[in-house]
C-alpha cells in the first residue's frame, strides 16, 4: 500500500494559489465544468496547475455527485494525482457539510495517510471543548509528514485552536491556516472580516502561515486584501464560479489565471 504520508509534493511553506475546483455542495447542475470523478478532478488538476496553482484541495463524490469522505476513494485519486501533477502539493478535506462527525474525520485521515489534509477546527471541536481524544489526534497528526491546514471559519475559530495548540503542547508558529470570509450559504464575504482573524491569531500567540478564501463575486475583493497583507489565497469553483468582472467562468483554470496575476502587480 503506497504511503501517501510520503507521496508528491510536501513544501514547508503555504502554496501561494491552492486550487479548489469542487468543493462539497455543487454539481455539474450549477457549472458543467466542475469535476465530479477522479478521472474529471485529475484532468482539472493538470489544467490549474499549469494555470498557476501549487496546490490542490479538493473532494470527492459518489456516483450521485455527492460529497462523501470515502478512504478507498481518496486514496486511489492520490495514487492518479500524484502521477499527473507530482509538482502539486494534494490536500484532502475533511469536511462533514452535517453528515459526518468528528470521529470520522480522524478516521479518514487515519485510513487515507494523505500528503495534506484540511480540517476545520469547529467541525472536529463542535462545543468549542477540546478533549483527550482530539488533543491525541491532533498530537499523532503532527509527528506525521502530512501537513495539515487549519480552517478557521470564524475569529472565535482562531481562538479555540489557540487553546487546542496549547493543550496539546504544540507549537504555533509552523501551522498553516485558512480564513473563510464569508459562507457559501450567503454570508457575505468581506475584505473587512480578515483583520478580526489575524488579531485573534496575534492575541492567542499564532503566527500561522495563512490564505483567504471568499465567495461569489466578492472573492476577488477579498483574495486582493489577503495577499496585500501578505497571506495567500485559495481559488476555485468550491467559493466562487465567478470571474473578477463579475462573468461566469469558463472553467477552473480559467479563475487560477486571473488569480495568479495578484502575485505579478
Amino acid at each position: 500500500m503506497t504511503d501517501f504520508y510520503q507521496a508528491g509534493s510536501r513544501p514547508d511553506a503555504l502554496p501561494r494559489i491552492m486550487a479548489a475546483p469542487n468543493g462539497a455542495r455543487k454539481t455539474k447542475a450549477d457549472h458543467p465544468a466542475l469535476p465530479v470523478t477522479i478521472a474529471e478532478t485529475v484532468a482539472c488538476a493538470k489544467a490549474c496547475f499549469e494555470a498557476g496553482a501549487q496546490a490542490l484541495h479538493f473532494h470527492i463524490r459518489d456516483e450521485n455527485q455527492a460529497h462523501i469522505l470515502d478512504a478507498g476513494l481518496y486514496r486511489e485519486a492520490l495514487a492518479e494525482l500524484a502521477l499527473a501533477v507530482p509538482e502539486m502539493h494534494l490536500q484532502i478535506t475533511t469536511e462533514t457539510i452535517g453528515i459526518y462527525a468528528a470521529q470520522d474525520m480522524r478516521a479518514v485521515v487515519r485510513a487515507v495517510q494523505p500528503p495534506g489534509v484540511s480540517i476545520g477546527v469547529a467541525e472536529m471541536i463542535p462545543d468549542y471543548q477540546p478533549d483527550r481524544e482530539t488533543i491525541r489526534f491532533y498530537q499523532e497528526l503532527a509527528e506525521t509528514p502530512a501537513r495539515l491546514q487549519h480552517i478557521c471559519y470564524r475569529p472565535e475559530d482562531v481562538q479555540l485552536l489557540a487553546r487546542l495548540l496549547q493543550m496539546a503542547g504544540l507549537a504555533g508558529d509552523d501551522i498553516w491556516c485558512l480564513f473563510v470570509l464569508g459562507h457559501y450559504s450567503g454570508r457575505r464575504s468581506q475584505p473587512e472580516l480578515l483583520p478580526a482573524f489575524l488579531e485573534a491569531a496575534q492575541a492567542g500567540g499564532l503566527r500561522p502561515d495563512w490564505a483567504v478564501c471568499a465567495f461569489a463575486r466578492e472573492d476577488q475583493a477579498c483574495l486582493e486584501a489577503a495577499v496585500q497583507k501578505g497571506g495567500k489565497i485559495r481559488v476555485g469553483f468550491e467559493n466562487s464560479l465567478y470571474m473578477p468582472d463579475g462573468s461566469l467562468a469558463a472553467d477552473n483554470a480559467a479563475r487560477l489565471r486571473t488569480a495568479s496575476q495578484l502575485f505579478k502587480s
